[in-house]
């Protein structure tokens, strides 16, 4: 049996579809194919340029140097702001360090969590005492900032800290993660790494370390204070953690540093936690030589300055002096 052929018309129609359908076909393979070399330029192993980022250098923060007065000032007495100030006073008053409309950033230790009887954070008391002596000088702002290792929220709240910035004038500004601009900090561990943006916009930086035993590096004085301008995991720098701290304290160049050991962490630091490792030393120093200040400050904790390989390596950078009995030291009393 033997089926009807179809008509010609149909043949046609059928023809033209098979064309169209082949046209159709060849544009959408013409199509993946660029879609594919597109994806190809777009997934390869070829780095995608960007504009480099701006790398940063810290400021020299120092004022002019003057045999007029002592090089370091020592204040025993129970008056933590007459001791603050008697001790600015001695190396010249806050007047010589801040000028009228000078933005002053303020680097207390406010790493920890703590109270302040505890003694694992700069004392409220002097930080307060300080932010309102560059009031009185006249400073446009005066900002008070660290990056805590704990949570930095709690850390400034418990520790009284925020409290007595806020009441003297000053501000807390606490470091987020868009707060670090990379920072070329010249040393020999210690190259590009994230900093504290604050510091770049300040006009003054005052170092307010207070007086601490460290399990790691043996004590946590001025020179050790500066691990808080950093981001990152600068827990990487315990590897080498003396040499670390010369390469911070000769990259940070203060204005002035003003030591609190008023109270002082004798053991278990850095972070501290029991008051019975705690002592009264009710004395505050002001110095223009860290080198020279965190020798002296070790006495405080029983350790001599031949035991700190930091001290000498920071003396070999010509950062400061180790033998701070050769220099122009004061040192007085108040009732």
């Amino acid at each position: 049996m033997t089926g009807k052929r179809p008509k010609k018309k149909n043949r046609l129609e059928s023809l033209h579809e098979r064309r169209l359908f082949l046209k159709r076909a060849s544009r959408l393979s013409g199509g993946a194919a660029i879609l594919a070399a597109g994806g190809y330029l777009v997934y390869s192993d070829s780095p995608v340029r960007r504009t480099p980022e701006k790398i940063h250098t810290l400021p020299d923060y120092r004022v002019e140097p003057s045999k007029m007065y002592p090089i370091m000032s020592i204040v025993r007495g129970l008056n933590v702001d007459s001791m603050v100030k008697q001790a600015v006073d001695k190396l010249g008053g806050v007047s010589r360090f801040i000028k009228k409309g000078d933005t002053v950033l303020l680097k207390p230790n406010v790493g920890w969590d703590r109270m302040p009887e505890q003694a694992a954070n700069t004392g409220p008391e002097v930080v307060g005492a300080v932010v309102g002596l560059c009031r009185q000088a006249g400073a446009g702002r005066v900002w008070v900032s660290d990056v805590s290792l704990n949570d930095p929220r709690r850390s400034f709240n418990r520790s009284g800290i925020e409290k007595a910035v806020h009441d003297a004038g000053g501000e807390v500004h606490i470091c987020g993660d868009s707060d670090f601009v990379q920072t070329d900090m010249g040393g020999s561990l210690l190259k590009v790494w994230p900093v504290s943006r604050f510091f770049m916009e300040a006009d003054k930086v005052i170092n307010l370390p207070i007086v601490k035993h460290h399990s790691l590096s043996g004590c946590t004085l001025s020179m050790k204070n500066w691990y808080g301008v950093l981001g990152g995991r600068r827990n990487q720098l315990h590897q080498d953690i003396h040499t670390s701290i010369v390469d911070l304290a000769n990259a940070l160049k203060p204005t002035l540093t003003i030591m609190d050991a008023v109270r002082v962490l004798k053991r278990n630091g850095p972070t501290g936690g029991n008051p019975d490792d705690v002592v009264r030393e009710n004395t505050i120093i002001a110095s223009l030589d860290e080198v020279a200040l965190d020798s002296y400050s070790l006495g405080f904790l029983g350790l001599v300055p031949e035991k700190i390989p930091f001290l000498a390596m920071a003396e070999a950078r010509q950062i400061g002096q180790v033998d701070w009995r050769s220099l122009n030291v004061s040192q007085s009393q108040l009732g």
